[in-house]
């Protein structure tokens, strides 16, 4: 069923997939959940491959327009979304919060931070270069749409993540189809809907859908590119399924994150500022601090200061006033984190806080966790949990810790927390990862590129180089 515009905007009722300028329902639809209560929530449709057969018809033929539009014109009706994204602030706020759990707080400053994200990459300027010239000829780089965009988004960040996709791959000159996780629909289908007050038809498009459209999409011989964030196995399948039409591809994956303190620190401003990105989004954050590593003169009074800290943060519903760490956002994740704890008290580690599920009603919610000093051949700190389960580990001298903290499969970031910057900077540039932070950890700037190195990641978002990601490069040698 097709309904056309004109209507008031609602993000509370009637979500509907955008093709082509029009909502669509389906003949199948399913259910999210509250994570905090398992009530569940409204429809949502699923959509079927011939409703991604006909997005992409409608992408394609948008995107012969759209690609030609001054880059300026696109950049202003960007940053008109992004407008009439912030003055819709309240409603998608209340929004991400039933869908995903977060604390209402946190999902307004998500919403905020998606609104930055996409006005600065449309501040960026990707320019014409000159590479070569001599007396005979000189040669021009310049940089060109891809053509029809999948932008595939998981349900930890379902706004942010999606607006810097959006606003990266637009401004460049292509055209998108958006797909929200399963888990998480409701405000991709939103944005979608929004979008199409500014964009023309087909420029701005988004699917649900359910475990068989992922497939559908990166197999898609119309579909030119996929940008995806997401698990590390699945990021896997979307990098095979797209090299059989040889799609360009894009993959934020996950992380394990090192924090190295040393032992000059201040502790106990040291303390809540690792806490808070340990623990923000209840763990399930990629650039999150998964593994924490203190000098061993300081260990005891670190450990100390961090479980007393972490006791204070509120746990609950996103809705209540003074929640700091809401529930996990979906079943398979609370499984996931459950085996973690399993492990844990079978293995007979060390628990300074927590340890076990937490029942506040039939939530999904697990009480914060910090583990005392486990193996390094733990799963606890081999793999990352995605949840409010820390483990806090001791370290001697500087070549032991960055051998420790590189020993993973992922690179994603990773901090180092000293009074002394060169001695920080020093130890900094010996982690294998893509981005590492001094006396911080997990700020990103959308001016500045963002990968991950090993299993983390392919290709790269955000700045410059995030702009091209979007882009072909073309080089035309011209005589003089």
């Amino acid at each position: 069923m097709d309904s056309g515009g004109g209507t008031r905007f609602d993000t509370s009722k009637n979500f509907f997939n955008v093709i082509n300028g029009k909502t669509r329902s389906s003949s199948r639809a399913s259910q999210g959940t509250n994570p905090s209560t398992m009530e569940q929530l409204p429809d949502v449709p699923i959509a079927s491959s011939l409703d991604l057969d006909e997005a992409v018809r409608g992408s394609r033929a948008a995107f012969a327009e759209w690609s030609t539009i001054p880059v300026e014109r696109r950049k202003a009706l960007v940053k008109s979304f992004a407008d009439t994204l912030e003055a819709h602030c309240e409603p998608f706020a209340h929004l991400l919060t039933l869908e995903q759990g977060k604390p209402l707080r946190f999902a307004r400053a998500e919403i905020n931070n998606g609104v930055f994200r996409a006005r600065t990459l449309c501040n960026l300027d990707l320019k014409e270069e000159s590479r070569f010239e001599d007396e005979k000829r000189r040669a021009i780089l310049s940089y060109a749409p891809l053509g029809v965009c999948a932008l595939i988004v998981p349900w930890n960040f379902p706004i942010s993540l999606s607006t810097q996709k959006i606003a990266s791959a637009l401004v460049t000159g292509n055209t998108i189809i958006l797909k929200p996780s399963p888990f998480t629909p409701y405000c991709g289908l939103k944005l979608g809907e929004l979008a199409q007050q500014i964009f023309p038809p087909g420029v701005f498009q988004v699917l649900n859908g359910d475990h068989e459209l992922g497939p559908w999409i990166t197999a898609h011989p119309g579909i030119d590119k996929i940008s995806f964030t997401g698990s590390i196995p699945t990021g896997k399948k979307v990098m095979e399924s797209a090299s059989r039409t040889l799609k360009r591809v894009t993959l934020e994956l996950g992380g394990n994150d090192p924090c190295i303190i040393c032992d000059d620190v201040d502790i106990e401003e040291t303390v809540a500022k690792v806490a808070i990105i340990s623990l923000l989004n209840s763990g399930q954050i990629c650039i999150a601090v998964k593994r924490i590593y203190v000098q061993e003169n300081v260990y005891d009074r670190f450990l100390d200061a961090f479980v007393n800290y972490v006791k204070a943060l509120k746990l609950g519903d996103g809705f209540e006033e003074g929640v700091f760490i809401g529930p996990l956002q979906n079943e398979q994740q609370y499984e996931i984190a459950k085996r973690f704890l399993s492990d844990i008290e079978s293995q007979n580690l060390k628990v300074a806080l927590g340890g076990s599920v937490n029942v506040i009603g039939t939530g999904l919610f697990i009480t914060p966790t910090v583990v005392d000093r486990p193996p390094d051949t733990s799963d606890l700190v081999k793999e990352e949990p995605f949840a409010p389960i820390i483990p806090l580990l001791s370290w001697k001298n500087e070549e032991e810790v960055v051998s420790r903290a590189n020993e993973t499969k992922t690179g994603l970031g990773g901090s180092v927390w000293s009074k002394d910057i060169a001695r920080a900077t020093r130890i900094a540039r010996k982690l294998q990862v893509g981005t590492t932070w001094i006396n911080e950890h997990g700020a990103l700037d959308p001016r500045v590129p963002f990968s991950g190195l090993k299993e983390s990641g392919y290709g790269t978002e955000l700045g410059l180089e995030g702009l091209k990601a979007f882009c072909n490069s073309k080089v035309i040698f011209i005589p003089k």
